[in-house]
């Protein structure tokens, strides 16, 4: 059990450290994306994407450090929204499919080291 939560913990780090260095380089086709949201301003959305970047990054330095199970839920959801993103802004509905390991791993990681019980338990 021990070696499958460090095999996902590594693997989540590894997902989020390429999406979140991707971020800060500022990825031209991610930086368009934020205009289906409205944010047409490049530079504007250039800043968000960098501090979503820096987020993804530190996130997953954390869950190296520690898996905290507050922060595996996020990168649950991240990891499904952006995946998700990819049919909105027109990609084919493959993309979605094949980034199911983008949810799915911080998922079970959230799983295997224990759903909290309580409001407490979140933040551990």
């Amino acid at each position: 059990m021990n070696t499958a939560k460090w095999i996902l913990r590594i693997a989540v780090a590894g997902e989020f450290i390429g999406h979140g260095v991707f971020a800060l380089q500022g990825k031209p086709q991610w930086i368009e994306w934020f205009s289906i949201f409205g944010v047409s301003d490049a530079g504007l959305a250039a800043k968000l994407l960098f501090l979503v970047g820096l987020l993804d990054v530190a996130l997953a330095l954390l869950i190296l450090l520690k898996p905290v199970r507050l922060a595996l839920l996020w990168m649950a959801f991240w990891g499904f929204w952006t995946a998700l993103l990819r049919p909105i802004v027109g990609d084919p509905i493959w993309d979605l499919v094949e980034r199911s390991a983008n949810w799915g791993a911080p998922l079970a990681l959230l799983l295997l080291v224990g759903w909290p019980k309580n409001l407490k338990e979140w933040f551990k």
